[in-house]
Formats: structure tokens, sequence, C-alpha cells
């Protein structure tokens, strides 16, 4: 598993070119979010958030937005955004019962997932299950796997639904990777859109 709080010490992160490579499909999948559900929209949390990248344009969208990342100098970084109706957490992705975030309607997933064993994967399905209100709905985007699979991540399909059982898989996209300059961009990225079953 990636050393993200190392990486972070020393300034390699380049997974967060992906926000200004993807911008504008990231901005149209939030959207339809929205626009799916009726006002107020509750509340949403940014699973492995890192410096707080996408969960503003969650709270500008009109949620009650959430950041939650286990890299206590990520956390930091995004609280130094002061972005009004956020709330940042140090917390463990593969344990967020202990986190005591409350219910969320929405969750966003932008390369957390991908980066875990199958343990780890199963955690994080419960912790997201046990948050979920009725019709909650998941939006993750995860590469596939690679032979760098142990370094960089990486899941299928199936290993998605495996950590969601109760969850119904509405649809798969490709995600956007033009623009993005690093090896993951040749994996065949996938944007999940999941619904919790009431």
């Amino acid at each position: 598993m990636t050393n993200y709080a190392r990486m972070y010490r020393f300034g390699l992160t380049p997974w967060e070119r992906y926000g200004k490579a993807a911008a504008a499909s990231i901005a149209a999948l939030l959207d339809r979010e929205k626009a799916e559900r009726s006002s107020p929209l509750g509340r949403a949390l940014d699973i492995g958030c890192g410096r707080g990248q996408f969960t503003p344009e969650l709270a500008r969208r009109g949620w009650e937005a959430v950041g939650i990342d286990y890299v206590p100098a990520a956390i930091e970084a995004a609280k130094n955004r002061n972005t009004e109706g956020v709330t940042y957490v140090v917390g463990d992705a593969t344990d967020l019962r202990s986190a005591d975030l409350g219910t969320f309607g929405f969750f966003l997933d932008i390369g957390c997932f991908q980066g875990f064993d199958a343990p780890q994967r199963q955690a994080v399905g419960r912790g997201v299950s046990t948050l979920a209100d009725p019709g909650s709905t998941l939006l993750m985007l995860a590469f596939g796997p690679t032979r760098l699979r142990s370094r960089i991540g990486g899941v299928s399909q199936a290993e998605v639904e495996a950590a969601f059982p109760d969850w119904e898989l509405l649809d798969v996209q490709p995600a956007e990777t033009a623009g993005l300059g690093w090896p993951m961009n040749r994996t065949s990225p996938q944007w999940y859109r999941l619904r919790r079953q009431t």
C-alpha cells in the first residue's frame, strides 16, 4: 500500500493532478447527483479527501460536506482552505464507524478505495454501509488492477461489488484521463455509482 503520509511530506502527490485534468467531468457527475435530489441535499462524505481538493465542490452544490483522511498533514492543509460549509476529520476509511461522523446521503471516493487490499476494502464497505442513510449513493473513481497493483492499487468491478453487497450498482462509466500524466491513466479508470438498498 502507498505510504501517503510520506508522499505528502515530500510533496509527491500525483493523484492531485486528476482534479485539474478531469474537472469538467467531475463537475458533471456531482451536478447529476444534485439534480436527482430535493433540497436540502443533506450530508456528503468525501472518503480519502486528502488536502480537500473535491470536498469544497460538494459544499458549493449545497451538501453539508465532510472530508476524512488518515494523514494529519493533508487534513491540516484542507482546513487551511477555510471553505465555508466543510468539516475535515482525521480518520481511517477502513474504520469509519469509530470516527463518530453520523450518517450521510452521499459518499464520494476519488481514488481511495482502490489502494486497499481485500480485507480493507470489505472494512470500507461495512463502514460506508453503516453510515449510509436509506437510498444513499456512492460515487467512486477507481483504476483497474495492473502488474504494479501492490504499489499503486486498482480494483475490478467484481471487487467493488463484493465490498458493497447491500448496494445496487447503478452504472459504470469510463473516467476522463486526458492530461493525467501518471502511469495509472492506462488502467481503465471507471466511475462506479452505487445506491444503498433500503
